[in-house]
């Protein structure tokens, strides 16, 4: 299928195919008509590459993240020890940000909790960078 049935398929626009294939995420193939800009044919190894994307980014890469990691499968292979490797690295990233958000959430409820008190007692700190800093009155 052509780039604009293909984009259709997938649910993206053209210009987000362009740029996957720019990124070189997608390579479809082509067939030489069309002169300087020849015409691409995807198939459904190109909609599989698009359904990893989603994935990954689901999983909280980058697209320059998830195009290192096609690159390094289709140069070198990934075997399980490498793909535990990659898989408990972005599990650990996870990890934090899921940490970073419980202390923000947790700093929330108390800043609530103390405004709708009438603002009794210490005002709540944020807490980020491990000191106990008052942010400004909002």
């Amino acid at each position: 299928m052509l780039i604009s049935e293909f984009a259709a398929a997938a649910g993206l626009s053209r210009d987000t195919v362009r740029y996957y294939m720019r990124l070189g995420l997608l390579q479809p193939k082509t067939n030489g008509k069309g002169g300087s800009k020849p015409y691409h044919f995807f198939n459904s190894e190109d909609m599989q590459a698009v359904e990893v994307i989603r994935i990954g980014q689901a999983l909280g890469w980058s697209l320059k993240d998830i195009a290192a990691l096609d690159t390094e499968r289709r140069e070198n292979g990934i075997d399980g020890a490498r793909a535990v490797e990659i898989l408990r690295a972005q599990l650990a990233q996870l990890e934090a940000k899921a940490a970073d958000l419980a202390r923000m959430t947790d700093y929330l409820r108390k800043k609530i909790d103390w405004l709708a008190s009438g603002e009794r007692g210490a005002q709540p700190g944020f807490g980020v960078c491990g000191c106990e800093v008052a942010l400004p009155e909002i």
